[in-house]
C-alpha cells in the first residue's frame, strides 16, 4: 500500500481510491460498521468466520459462531522460549546414554548443519532419570514431578518438527504460521474468528516472565488484520496496563467527560476517513475505561484464598510464572478468550543440567496447578492449555571454550515434544516416536502447521476456512499446508 503526502486539495480524491477506505462513500462504511459491533455490542454476522462478503468480519467484540460444534472456548497457551530439550525432559533415550563421548551416526545425521556445533560432535546422555507416572505409566524426568501428578489428564505430542532453526523465526513460526514478522498470531486469528465473551477484558491477553522474547510482539500482533485482535500485554507489577489509574486531581466525572470529549473528535475523524483503525481507537479507549473496574479485580489474585495460592506457589505480591498462570485460570473464568504465558530462559546451550533444572523448579508447579485447578473448577473440558517451546535440543552435546560452553546442547527443528491438556483432547496418551537417540521422528509427525489446525478444530474453527482476504489473495494461520491430527482428539 503506497503512502504519499497529499495536499488538502487532492486527499479527498486520494482517500476516494485508497483501498483501505474503499467502502467510505457507502451510507454505513466499514469504519462505522466496525464501530457499531465494538461499542453497541450488535454484529452482523457473516455466514462463517473469515467471510470477506461482508463488510462486518472485522472488530466484533462480541462472540461470534464458530463453524462447528467447539470442544473448546479458550486456549492458554504457555510458551517457553527458548527451546525445551525433549530428550532430557520427555522423551527417554537410554540408547543416547550408551554414545555418550561417541559420535552419533552419519545416516542418522543425515548432513543437517548447525550453528555452534559440529556433526561429529560427541552425544550427550539424558541429564536427568525418567520416573514413570499415574495409570498411564508416561515417563518425565525427575525434575517434572507436578506434571507427574497429572500425567493423567495430559497428552504428550512426542514428534513435533518445525521448519525453523534459530529462535526469533521459529517462535513467530509457531505462533503465526509464517517465519517472519508482519502476519496474524494465533491468538489474533482466534479472536478474529470467535469474537470476544467479555466486554470488560481484552479477548487477547499477553503476559511474559524471565527474560525478553526473541521474535518480540510479532508473536502476538495481529499483523494486517485489524489491530484490534492485538494481543494486549499485561505488566508483571501494578497496574496491568500502564496509566489504566487515573491520576490525582481526576474524578471519574472529569475523566468520562474526557473521553467523551476525545471520542467526539475521533468521530469525525472517522466519518471523514471511514478508516477501521479510527475505530479500533476509539474502542481502545472505551476499554481503557472499563478496565479501570476489571482490572483491578482480576489482578487481586489475594482473593483465592491462601490454599490456591498454596496449590500454585503464588505470592500475591510478586511477579512470578506461578502468578501468571493463576490469572490465566481467572482470565478464562471472565471470559478472556487466548490467554499467552512466555517464560523465557530455555536456550541450554551450556549447563543445560542447570538451566532446565531451574526453569523447571519456576514452571512444574504452577503448569500443574493450572491443569488441577481447571479440572477441578469443572472447566478443563472447555479450556485448552499448551505448554512448548519452538524447537527441541541436539542429542549431541554442545562445548566451546572460546565461548565458555560445556555441556549444553544446540537448537534442532527436527524433533521436539509438547504437551496439551483440556480441551477435548485424548489425556494419559503418548502421541509420535522419535529414533533411538532422539534425531529424527520415526512415526506420526505434527508439524507446527498440524498444531495449530488442531487448535483451531477443538475451538470450532475450520482452519482451511479461517480466512482474510490481504493483498489480493486469501491468508489462513496455516498458510497452504497443515492437517488435524484426529489421533489425539477424545
Amino acid at each position: 500500500m503506497e503512502n504519499r503526502r497529499m495536499s488538502k486539495s487532492n486527499a479527498a480524491l486520494t482517500t476516494a481510491v485508497h483501498r483501505r477506505y474503499f467502502l467510505e462513500g457507502s451510507a454505513l462504511g466499514l469504519g462505522r460498521i466496525a464501530l457499531a459491533s465494538l461499542l453497541s455490542g450488535t454484529l452482523a454476522r457473516p455466514g462463517r468466520a473469515g467471510d470477506q462478503s461482508s463488510a462486518a468480519p472485522a472488530l466484533a467484540a462480541t462472540a461470534r459462531p464458530p463453524h462447528f460444534a467447539p470442544r473448546a472456548k479458550s486456549v492458554i497457551y504457555l510458551f517457553m522460549a527458548g527451546g525445551p530439550s525433549h530428550l532430557d525432559l520427555f522423551d527417554p533415550k537410554p540408547a543416547l546414554a550408551k554414545y555418550e563421548g561417541k559420535s552419533i551416526p552419519p545416516e542418522v545425521i543425515g548432513g543437517q548443519r548447525y550453528a555452534f556445533i559440529r556433526a561429529d560432535a560427541a552425544a550427550l546422555g539424558p541429564r536427568f532419570k525418567f520416573v514413570r507416572h499415574g495409570k498411564s505409566g508416561i515417563e518425565l524426568a525427575e525434575v517434572l514431578p507436578h506434571l507427574g501428578d497429572v500425567a493423567d489428564d495430559v497428552c504428550f505430542v512426542r514428534s513435533m518438527r518445525t521448519d525453523q532453526f534459530n529462535h526469533a523465526p521459529a517462535q513467530i513460526f509457531l505462533n503465526t504460521g509464517f517465519s517472519q514478522p508482519g502476519r496474524p498470531s494465533m491468538g489474533s486469528w482466534v479472536t478474529y474468528g470467535l469474537g470476544a465473551e467479555t466486554a470488560d477484558l481484552p479477548a487477547f491477553v499477553v503476559m511474559s516472565t524471565g527474560a525478553g522474547i526473541s521474535g518480540g510482539a510479532a508473536n502476538w500482533s495481529s499483523g494486517f488484520l485489524p489491530t484490534v485482535y492485538s494481543g494486549v500485554r499485561f505488566r508483571n507489577q501494578g497496574d496491568p496496563i500502564l496509566d489504566v489509574t487515573s491520576p490525582p486531581g481526576i474524578d471519574p466525572r472529569l475523566q468520562r467527560e474526557t473521553l467523551d470529549l476525545v471520542s467526539q473528535l475521533n468521530h469525525k475523524r472517522l466519518d471523514a476517513l471511514g478508516d477501521p483503525e479510527i475505530a479500533t481507537r476509539i474502542a481502545s479507549y472505551e476499554m481503557a475505561y472499563r478496565l479501570q473496574t476489571s482490572a483491578p479485580e482480576l489482578m487481586n489474585v489475594r482473593d483465592e484464598g491462601q490454599a490456591t495460592l498454596d496449590l500454585y506457589g503464588a505470592d500475591p505480591d510478586k511477579p512470578s510464572f506461578a502468578r501468571a498462570c493463576l490469572l490465566a485460570r481467572r482470565m478464562v473464568e471472565r471470559g478472556v478468550r487466548f490467554v499467552n504465558i512466555y517464560h523465557e530462559g530455555w536456550d541450554a546451550h551450556s549447563d543445560l543440567a542447570g538451566n532446565h533444572k531451574k526453569n523447571c523448579g519456576e514452571t512444574d508447579r504452577a503448569a500443574a496447578a493450572l491443569v488441577k485447578d481447571l479440572k477441578q473448577r469443572g472447566l478443563l473440558d472447555e479450556t485448552l492449555v499448551v505448554w512448548g517451546g519452538e524447537f527441541g535440543r541436539t542429542p549431541m552435546v554442545e562445548s566451546n571454550v572460546a565461548l565458555g560452553r560445556s555441556l549444553g546442547r544446540d537448537h534442532h527443528p527436527q524433533a521436539f515434544t509438547m504437551w496439551l491438556a483440556g480441551g477435548g483432547l485424548k489425556p494419559g496418551y503418548v502421541h509420535g516416536q522419535t529414533d533411538e537417540l532422539g534425531f529424527n521422528v520415526v512415526a506420526n509427525q505434527v508439524h507446527v502447521h498440524d498444531l495449530q489446525a488442531t487448535i483451531l478444530h477443538q475451538l470450532g474453527l475450520d482452519h482451511e476456512r479461517l480466512t482474510y482476504r490481504y493483498a489480493g489473495r486469501d491468508f489462513r494461520l496455516t498458510d497452504v499446508h497443515g492437517k488435524i491430527v484426529h489421533e489425539i482428539l477424545a
